[in-house]
Parts: structure tokens; sequence; C-alpha cells
């Protein structure tokens, strides 16, 4: 069963255009509108197309055309993160000038390598790059060298102390998000990261709960480090579980799972479709 969810709470689907929506999307949808829609709030669509390389314009296309069959609304126009490169780099310049974060040049082969002989219990960046001397970093920037921005995590932690959220299904949460290390906010093929760009545009967009699927609850730790840094609201959460497959695994582009195009073209309704994602 749903959580109670707030009155008048500001609701969003945030899906990225790498494929076609699967059933995993339509639960995530419908479990954000019902929360708008049970307090009489807004439902909000973002289209997460950040990432250049993997994402698609037929793939933006056909995802709101699924929604729209599925009967889902949203509240005004989507938002289009691709379209807002300028003002995630304005938040990254203020990280930059505070001090917290550094150019990283290691490759996933040094990252991986620095991992296996630090014999650490996780496998996180170990923060190689850190304490490089700034002209040695101004003197691989200026010849070329590509380079990932990291978050400083232990300095962040140190300017907010401690933080915790509020999960609707989970509970209470303190958050510890230097045990996810040093997090990448961008680089070369990407200009801003997942981390950076949901929290900022939760901001913005005023939403209130977050609703997404229970494999980023870990992630929320470093979204709370953002939302403190940047004088943020701290909106509630709610991750709710996953649907899956016979196996038990989570459905997932990668893996092909049976799209929601897939089943309208052998003929299922949006009803059907509906109560197959868990909302009769």
């Amino acid at each position: 069963m749903p959580p109670a969810f707030p009155p008048g709470c500001t609701t969003r689907f945030a899906p990225s255009p790498t494929g076609y929506l699967h059933l995993g999307h339509a639960h995530s949808a419908l479990f954000a509108a019902q929360a708008a829609k049970q307090g009489g709030g807004r439902f909000l669509l973002r289209i997460e197309d950040i990432d250049a390389t993997r994402c698609r314009p037929e793939f933006t296309t056909a995802l709101l055309e699924d929604l729209a069959w599925l009967g889902l609304a949203w509240t005004e126009p989507p938002r289009v993160q691709s379209t807002r490169m300028p003002q995630y780099r304005a938040t990254l310049e203020t990280l930059r000038r505070r001090g917290l974060l550094y150019p990283c040049f290691c490759t996933r082969g040094d990252i991986a390598a620095a991992i296996a002989a630090a014999h650490g219990p996780a496998a996180i960046y170990p923060g190689t790059c850190r304490d490089l001397p700034a002209a040695e970093a101004a003197a691989r920037i200026a010849a070329g060298r590509p380079y990932a921005l990291r978050l400083n995590t232990a300095r962040a932690r140190a300017e907010t102390g401690p933080l915790a959220f509020t999960d609707l299904i989970h509970g209470p949460r303190r958050c510890t998000p230097e045990a996810q290390g040093d997090v990448v906010l961008a680089r070369k093929d990407i200009p801003a990261s997942y981390h950076l760009c949901v929290t900022q545009d939760d901001a913005e967009q005023e939403v209130t709960l977050v609703t997404r699927g229970e494999d980023l609850l870990e992630a929320t730790d470093i979204h709370r480090l953002l939302q403190a840094l940047m004088g943020w609201p701290a909106p509630l959460y709610a991750h709710h579980g996953l649907i899956k497959d016979a196996q038990g695994k989570r459905l997932a582009k990668r893996d092909q799972a049976p799209t929601l195009r897939a089943m309208r073209a052998v003929g299922m309704s949006p009803a059907e479709v509906r109560a197959a994602a868990g909302f009769p």
C-alpha cells in the first residue's frame, strides 16, 4: 500500500530518454502522480537528458506518447535538462570558488588499480587527485588532459555538519555521504552529473516530495549534502519498491525489459498496464 502523502505536495517523474519506458517506469510515474493527486498537488514531468551520448530525441517523443497513453497529465510543460546547462555550470562554479570541487585526472583503470591496492571494504574513489597541487592541476588542464570535477565530500561535510532526511516509506534516515566517496559532479562527456542536476531542479521546481525507486535511496545522502551546501530546501522522500521480473531482478532498459510500447502492440489496454504496474 502507498503511504499517506502530505496534502498539496509537488512531485515529479524524471525519466532519461535512453530507451523506451518499461513497467518499472510506469509504476514510478503512476506512484508520483497518485501522490500529487491525493492531496491536490502538482505532478511534474522532467526529461533528464544530460547524457548526450545515450539520450535520443526519438525516445523523448516515445515516452511522452507512452505516458499520455497511460492517462497521465502533468501540471506544466516538461523541464528539459539539456537546455539548462548554464544554470548547472553556475552552481559548479559556486562550489569551485568555495574550494569544494577539485579536478580528477584518473582514468577508470587508474581508479580500479588504486582501489585494489588499498584493499578497502568499499569500491569508492580513494582521493588520488584530492591533494594535487593547484599549479600541477592547472598545468594538466592547460595540456589538454581530460578530467572530471569531484566533490570534496569531507570538506563539504565539515561545512554542513550532520544531515538527515525523512522517507515516508523507510522512515527517518541519517546521511553518510562519505560512504560514497568524492562523487563526480561533472566530466567531459556529461558537463553536469545526475546528482547535481536532479537536486538543483528539484529545488528550483519546488518539488516537496521526491518519489523514486528504492535503488536510489543511498544517493539521497549526496543530494542532501548538495542541498545543505547550496541552501536548497530539503523535500520529503518516498523511495518505493521496484518492479521485478520472474527471476527477482529489477526491470532495466539494458536487460531489454518488455516495454510499454510492446505491451500496446500486443493489445494491452492502459488499464491493464496500470494494473500490471500495481495501480488497478
